[in-house]
């Protein structure tokens, strides 16, 4: 009896130590699941709704037609000193000093050579000089009859040059064509430029934005956008810093901006980055830009 007794004694002392140890982990794992277990909210940019200027864009493209331009032809032998080409000339100054009588400068403009080409009566070769006054540019640019009832003068445009890529010219419609080419399906329209500093140079080929149907309206940051299917969303911030999934409705998109029809109101605080870091009813770290 007393050997059963000593064997059933350390049995029970085994596993009342084995218990004890599983019970001091799971206390000592709820101790740390407490302390470190919840993770603070994430911090994230957030944005405010606001209005923004939206337009629709036609794109299309033209050739840069100076303000003012003449040409002259000059007869080599007739020259008495070298032309001044690709300076800047003023109205009044000479242009070129000829043996029968000078050529004055009818404007103010650039000076340049069209090139050598022969005489009418190939005797002798000739120049053919150009003074162009490129302070404004013009280009006609044919836009789609699609767009015809929204072309109209005034309307702001964008043009594009590609000896420099990263610049915007704003200019505006300056005339439209009161017909449609039945050729070419499309209405010719003038747009104009300021082109102050002679950036813009005549023959270049310049890329054009018109823009049309300008509207103030709500608008997001696009990178807070979430599509789902036909659906949009946005996070939107609560008060308790508490991001709630939104559904709205959107328009058009424009330079980086959503156009927000529905949904949201002005002054709505939204999640504009980091929206994989959201959880739905989650809490957050609001940033501001």
């Amino acid at each position: 009896m007393k050997r059963s007794t000593k064997i059933i004694s350390v049995v029970v002392i085994f596993f009342l130590v084995i218990a004890t140890i599983i019970v001091a982990r799971q206390m000592i794992g709820m101790h740390f699941k407490k302390k470190f277990g919840k993770r603070p909210p994430p911090g994230l940019i957030v944005a405010q709704v606001v209005n923004n200027n939206f337009s629709e864009k036609i794109e299309s493209f033209g050739t840069a037609i100076p303000y003012k331009t003449q040409s002259f032809r000059v007869k080599k032998s007739e020259l008495l000193s070298d032309l001044k080409l690709n300076e800047f000339i003023k109205k009044g100054e000479i242009v070129a000093k000829l043996k029968e009588g000078n050529i004055v400068a009818p404007f103010d403009g650039i000076l340049g050579k069209r090139g050598l080409s022969e005489d009418v009566l190939g005797s002798e070769n000739l120049f053919i000089i150009t003074l162009d006054d490129s302070s404004i540019i013009y280009s006609d640019i044919k836009i789609p009859e699609v767009f015809a009832p929204y072309i109209k003068k005034g309307l702001p445009i964008e043009a594009g040059f590609s000896g420099y890529k990263n610049k915007i010219y704003n200019g505006v419609v300056d005339g439209v064509s009161s017909r449609i080419n039945a050729d070419t399906r499309s209405i010719l329209t003038r747009i104009k430029i300021e082109n102050q500093n002679l950036e813009l140079m005549p023959g270049s080929l310049i890329e054009v934005t018109v823009k049309y149907n300008i509207r103030n309206s709500l608008g997001i940051p696009d990178t807070s956008l979430m599509l789902e299917g036909n659906k949009a969303y946005v996070y939107k911030v609560d008060d308790s810093n508490t991001a709630i999934k939104e559904e709205i409705k959107i328009g058009i998109r424009d330079s980086g901006y959503v156009e927000v029809i529905s949904g949201l109101n002005e002054g709505d605080i939204i999640v504009a980055e980091g929206l994989k870091k959201v959880r739905p009813r989650g809490k957050i770290k609001p940033i501001e830009r």
